[in-house]
């Protein structure tokens, strides 16, 4: 496979990762806020169930040691390429800024159990509808 095709698939897989973060973050933020502003939609039952799995994924990845897939293909894809991990393209040099970060393991434990911890309260807080609509 051509280099250019491994480092648009790398980019892609980037972007990919970047977005399920953002769903995860704002997911919680446009709960919260939800129930401030009486948005009935944020409390859609398969939304909820969805956002609580994704940040439930996260947090046991984190417990376990494992390395998110999305991270392992996308670098897998730079080396196949010859490509260095985090230079390159605008896209890839400013979404590694905003989704990577150099601190200790424990750290992110921490943080993805306190972030996924906020995600249940939500359950109890904004209580999801029966049914979903």
């Amino acid at each position: 496979m051509p280099p250019s095709l491994l480092l648009m698939l790398a980019d892609t897989l980037l972007i990919l990762h970047v977005l399920f973060v953002a769903f995860v973050v704002l997911g919680l933020v446009t709960i919260y806020a939800g129930y401030f502003f009486n948005w009935r939609w944020v409390r859609n039952r398969t939304f909820r169930i969805v956002h609580l799995c994704a940040i439930g994924y996260v947090v046991v990845q984190a417990w376990f040691g494992v390395v998110c897939p999305l991270t392992t293909w996308e670098m897998a894809l730079r080396a196949e390429a010859d490509a260095a991990t985090y230079s390159g393209s605008f896209i890839q040099y400013w979404l590694h800024s905003l989704l990577y970060f150099t601190l200790p393991e424990w750290v992110f434990v921490v943080v993805y159990t306190l972030f996924g911890g906020l995600v249940l309260a939500s359950w109890f807080v904004v209580k999801p509808c029966q049914h979903s609509r």
